[in-house]
C-alpha cells in the first residue's frame, strides 16, 4: 500500500473541523494549484484518521498555511459519494501571515489568483494589495477590476528581468 501514496502542496482553505466529537479524526480542504492555470486549480477534501496527527492539525494549523500532505486517494464509487485524501503524514512548508487586528480579519478575504495573492478589506478604500505566494510584492490595483492589469504588468517586468 505504500507505493499508493501521493504528496501533495496546497493551502489550507478554511479553518480545519474535527472529524468526530472526541478530536482524534479531523478533516479539512486543501486547494491544490499545480500551475500557473486557475483552471487547474482544485480544492480537496482531506481527513486523518491518526489521533495525534488529528489534534496538531485541529489545534495548529491556519488557513493560508501552506502544506505538503501525503496520503491516499479515495475515490468515489457511486455518483453520491465523495472523493478525498486520506493523510498519513503532513508539513508545515510556510505559515499563513497573523492578522494583529481582530476586526480586519472579520471583514477581509486574502483571495488566490493562480500564484498571487490579494488582500480584500470591504471597509478600506477599495485598493486591492497583490504579492505572490511566495510573498514578492505585487504592488496595488486602485480596484478590484484593475487585477488583470496589475499582474499582467508585474509579469511582464519579471520576464523582462525587471524587479
Amino acid at each position: 500500500m505504500g507505493d499508493d501514496a501521493i504528496a501533495l502542496d496546497g493551502f489550507l482553505d478554511e479553518e480545519t473541523v474535527p472529524g468526530d466529537l472526541h478530536g482524534s479524526t479531523a478533516r479539512f480542504r486543501l486547494t491544490v494549484s499545480p500551475t500557473d492555470e486557475r483552471t487547474d486549480e482544485m480544492i480537496l477534501p482531506c481527513s486523518v484518521a491518526d489521533a495525534e496527527l488529528a489534534h496538531a492539525v485541529i489545534h495548529d494549523l491556519v488557513p493560508g498555511d501552506k502544506l505538503r500532505v501525503t496520503g491516499y486517494l479515495r475515490l468515489p464509487r457511486t455518483p453520491d459519494e465523495p472523493m478525498w485524501l486520506v493523510v498519513t503524514a503532513l508539513t508545515v512548508l510556510e505559515t499563513a501571515p497573523l492578522m494583529t487586528d481582530p476586526a480586519a480579519i472579520a471583514t477581509a478575504v486574502i483571495e488566490r489568483y493562480g500564484p498571487y495573492l490579494c488582500w480584500f478589506d470591504a471597509e478600506d478604500s477599495g485598493e486591492v494589495p497583490v504579492w505572490t505566494e511566495a510573498g514578492v510584492w505585487v504592488g496595488t490595483a486602485a480596484d478590484p477590476g484593475a487585477l488583470g492589469e496589475l499582474i499582467e504588468a508585474f509579469e511582464q517586468r519579471q520576464a523582462a528581468g525587471g524587479e
